[in-house]
């Protein structure tokens, strides 16, 4: 990926070179992908924050600095980490603030079901049966749609999805460069919606449990992998029925001419073999008996998996998602390549999981110090003074309700032109902007929706995003002379429909008080 960036970012600057001078959408993405290059790796990123952050805690300790939680008789004082006691809590619980991190275990365990489900050809296989017969017309809508809930593949999205619609396109008859961008936009913009799960969920959830606990008091504080599943349901069908429409009517039309020419001998057959599809109808035959079983253990009077009382939310089916999730994904997968022989014993299902599982060391050396930076700002107190400052600065100018939470959603998109790794930027905010709309009133659910839209909104237009060169560089399998401004104007027409839509999608849920997933709600109770 990095040569292909290299290449791309070369064949970009290859005008420049030639006595041209960067003009309009072309200077402003240097400028945004200069911002973004000077930004440490998010390991080193979060190696200064946990230095700064023991260094102000310090300095507030000494000068007996106390915060009191509105609302409350609760006085935090100030823990400096630079002092006796604070070195000593650190070596006692360094390697504890890692390993019960939440988001750690739930990711790698969702990574490692997911990533067999890959191997095994199921979720491409999905996709291929998902558009290979759409309707000419219908195609652009079915793309996006589809596109809005591939997050479940996690990255590998971004790579597989574009050029398949590609194909799909040419082959009824439509702009292959309108499929690819378009599949790519609504991807990368509609990243965060979706009515499937995956380790994205996982991961948000996992960060905002931590943000909570900066709060005391807050154990009766559910947030849960569900816990905006209504919210990015409804979202993937409005984006997807947005994204059609930006993709037929706006982008389609200005796209140049295209005519067949030697790429066409390069096409590949989308449609699935006789043992693809038996395999796929075995699979979710399988699935449907699995979902069976476990509503069976939810839904009777007396299920084991009922909450106190009896409740169906909050349940231990809903607390223990993650592992239910983990169980489909991995028994989709083993059937699914057992069947269609991409799997072959046991031994290439472990090898699968731990292929996945070694794609994700970076992102566990990045969670180590963030567990880190973390774990310092709920036992210094920083974190409640900081999101006590934070609410009293919203009330101040007058943002208490939604409009803190667009504030908030244009500070994110923002941020999220130079900071591309939601995780990374979930795990900085998240720890103030959490408990500061708690003191407003708003539940730890409600600001995780917020994040979802502006974490992905426009990431698809910041070079900072490495799939964008990969994007352009097929691109320019069907237009030659693309250069990299050309392919971010055309993606930039799904960026405010996108946003703006999920703003007003959001303001649905907030105006009408509805909940945001299986027991999470609107308001704090």
């Amino acid at each position: 990926m990095t040569s292909t960036r290299a290449q791309q970012q070369s064949a970009a600057t290859e005008g420049d070179a030639a006595g041209e001078k960067p003009q309009g959408l072309d200077r402003l993405l240097s400028l945004v992908e200069r911002a973004g290059n000077a930004l440490p790796n998010p390991v080193v990123l979060f190696t200064v924050l946990f230095g700064l952050v023991a260094v102000v805690s310090t300095v507030l300790a000494l000068a007996d600095v106390s915060v009191t939680v509105p609302g409350t008789d609760d006085t935090k004082e100030m823990s400096g980490l630079l002092t006796g006691g604070g070195l000593r809590w650190l070596v006692e619980n360094l390697v504890t603030n890692f390993a019960s991190f939440p988001p750690i275990a739930a990711v790698l365990l969702m990574i490692m079901a997911v990533g067999v489900a890959e191997r095994a050809g199921l979720l491409e296989t999905a996709m291929r049966a998902t558009l290979a017969r759409a309707p000419r017309a219908f195609l652009p809508y079915l793309v996006a749609l589809v596109a809005c809930q591939a997050h479940m593949m996690s990255d590998v999205a971004a790579i597989v999805l574009p050029p398949l619609a590609a194909v799909v396109f040419k082959s009824a008859g439509r702009h292959p460069a309108a499929g690819l961008i378009g599949a790519f936009a609504c991807v990368t913009a509609g990243y965060a919606a979706g009515f499937t799960i995956g380790s994205l969920d996982a991961l948000y959830t996992g960060i905002t449990q931590q943000a909570v606990a900066v709060l005391s008091d807050t154990h009766h504080v559910d947030v849960n992998i569900l816990a905006n599943y209504f919210f990015t349901a409804a979202s993937s069908l409005v984006l997807g029925l947005i994204g059609g429409f930006l993709i037929s009517r706006v982008l389609e039309p200005r796209l140049p001419a295209h005519t067949s020419g030697a790429d066409a001998a390069e096409d590949e057959d989308i449609r699935l073999t006789p043992a693809q599809r038996r395999g796929l109808l075995i699979t979710c035959l399988v699935v449907v008996a699995y979902a069976a079983v476990v509503l069976s253990l939810w839904l009777p009077e007396g299920a084991p998996l009922r909450g106190d009382g009896g409740a169906l939310v909050p349940s231990p089916l809903l607390t223990g998602v993650v592992p239910v999730l983990f169980g489909a994904f991995l028994l989709a997968g083993v059937t699914y390549g057992f069947t269609v022989k991409t799997l072959n014993g046991s031994e290439s299902v472990v090898t699968a999981m731990t292929d996945s599982v070694k794609n994700m060391a970076g992102y566990v050396v990045m969670m180590f110090v963030a567990a880190q930076v973390i774990a310092v700002f709920n036992w210094s107190n920083l974190g409640v003074l900081l999101a006590v400052k934070a609410a009293a600065l919203l009330k101040s100018v007058g943002l208490t309700g939604f409009g803190a939470l667009a504030a908030f959603i244009l500070l994110v998109s923002c941020l999220n032109l130079v900071i591309l790794s939601g995780s990374a930027l979930w795990s900085l905010i998240g720890p103030v902007f959490v408990p500061a709309f708690m003191l407003l009133g708003m539940s730890p659910a409600l600001s995780q929706a917020a994040f979802r839209i502006g974490d992905s909104a426009t990431a698809v237009i910041t070079p900072m995003n490495p799939y964008v060169f990969l994007l352009l560089a097929l691109l320019q399998r069907y237009e030659p002379e693309a250069r990299l401004g050309t392919l971010i104007s055309r993606l930039a027409i799904f960026v405010v429909p996108f946003l703006v839509a999920w703003l007003a999608i959001l303001g649905v849920f907030y105006g009408f008080d509805l909940p945001l997933g299986p027991g999470a709600g609107i308001s704090l109770k």
